[in-house]
């Protein structure tokens, strides 16, 4: 699915974050690393307004790049930012409506390594940007997560990832709403999303 073009908050979102990384890695931490990835996110339903039932959600791909920085042998801190793109159909007239998501957060991660092998779990905390076709609105997320890293080099390795996002929503948000008329509703106060992806590290 082709990217809508980015609002001005969501540049301000980037631009804050790159901010927050540039003062968040300290004298000490060495081995600062870029990653690009790309994955597929897996949605949970949303529910009509009116009858309570479910409304599909796509699952559709995410596009994402991370900052990392070395604190110990053992450990990183990471700031990540995931977008994804998405649809659902309107069940009072049938229309697709759709809806960027923009995942930011703070992470430390644990690296477990055997040779060129490393396994890495990470926890998080930061903010959710939904952005849809009547409204936009920031929530509050948590993000866990286990991945792979297969190191090349001391500059290159290649990144597998299992992600999810926990966010706080509000059941009577009008994210989805026009005119009073609401195209669906989150389900529940917890907004649950799974990420897997694929990317390439280069450490300077």
């Amino acid at each position: 699915m082709p990217f809508r073009k980015y609002s001005s908050v969501k540049s301000s979102i980037l631009v804050t974050l790159l901010m927050v990384t540039v003062f968040s890695v300290n004298s000490n931490a060495t081995d600062v690393e870029i990653t690009p990835f790309i994955g597929q996110t897996f949605s949970p339903d949303l529910i009509s307004s009116d009858t309570l039932t479910s409304v599909p959600v796509t699952d559709e791909q995410s596009f994402g790049l991370s900052l990392a920085w070395q604190e110990s042998a053992k450990g990183q801190g990471k700031i990540i930012i995931n977008y994804v793109s998405r649809d659902f159909t309107d069940t009072t007239d049938q229309s697709i409506q759709s809806f960027d998501t923009l995942y930011a957060h703070f992470s430390g991660v644990a690296l477990f390594r055997e040779r060129n092998y490393v396994t890495t779990v990470g926890f998080g905390i930061g903010g959710t940007y939904f952005d849809s076709d009547n409204s936009d609105v920031v929530y509050p997320s948590l993000t866990a997560a286990i991945g792979t890293r297969y190191e090349f080099s001391n500059q290159f390795a290649f990144v597998t990832e299992l992600r999810a996002y926990a966010t706080l929503t509000d059941e009577d948000e009008n994210l989805f709403c026009a005119n009073d008329v609401c195209a669906g509703r989150f389900d529940n106060t917890v907004w649950v999303d799974t990420n897997i992806s694929i990317g390439f590290s280069y450490k300077f």
